[in-house]
């Protein structure tokens, strides 16, 4: 028996097709493990996960890292917010007034005064949101994972997409590791390198 392949994803990636790819071709195990955005590296380094599809940014330090794919960004109010209003994108200078419920990854904040809120995960800001109180701004697929009847979603236009990679030790740099890489790449059972 071989060993198998542990990978992490975080909230909203998808590794199913590339999972589908792998057991195609592989006679090795591919496990897949879900992983918050806090702990998204905390498996590869420490090692109970061979590799991880993480949202930069992340320490790249002692690691691989390849680029996948980008996200856009959007914006999750109440049905009943002026949001819902808007048209399929808005901008961050539409959004100046409002309230996050939860800090932005970039570090990007409305210019009205912010509320002090507890620390919540996606889930609780999307429902924070629902019951009629600010606003909270996730990549496309977060937010697509928890949309509710209750919330609307409008694409920031003008803020920077969020990016999905593929990591790994660099120690832990086999053929096998190549091997997902390449599916994760798009490279067929027949090519090569």
């Amino acid at each position: 028996m071989t060993d198998s392949l542990r990978i992490g994803f975080v909230t909203g990636a998808t590794p199913d097709k590339w999972a589908r790819h792998w057991r195609d071709r592989r006679p090795e195990p591919l496990e897949l493990v879900p992983v918050s955005e806090e702990e998204q590296l905390a498996g590869v380094h420490d090692g109970t996960l061979d590799m991880a599809l993480v949202r930069l940014p992340v320490d790249r330090d002692g690691l691989h890292c390849v680029r996948l794919y980008d996200e856009l960004q959007v914006a999750v109010a109440s049905r009943e917010h002026v949001l819902a209003a808007a048209d399929e994108e808005v901008t961050t200078a539409d959004l100046v007034d409002e309230q996050l419920v939860r800090p932005h990854a970039s570090g990007w904040t409305p210019t009205a005064e912010q509320l002090e809120w507890p620390p919540m995960s996606e889930q609780e800001a999307v429902e924070t949101v629902a019951a009629g109180t600010g606003i909270v701004v996730l990549p496309m697929s977060v937010a697509r994972l928890h949309q509710r009847k209750d919330v609307v979603s409008r694409v920031v236009a003008d803020l920077e997409p969020t990016t999905i990679a593929l990591v790994w030790r660099v120690e832990r740099d086999d053929a096998v590791t190549q091997a997902f890489v390449g599916v994760t790449k798009g490279r067929t059972a027949n090519s090569s390198r």
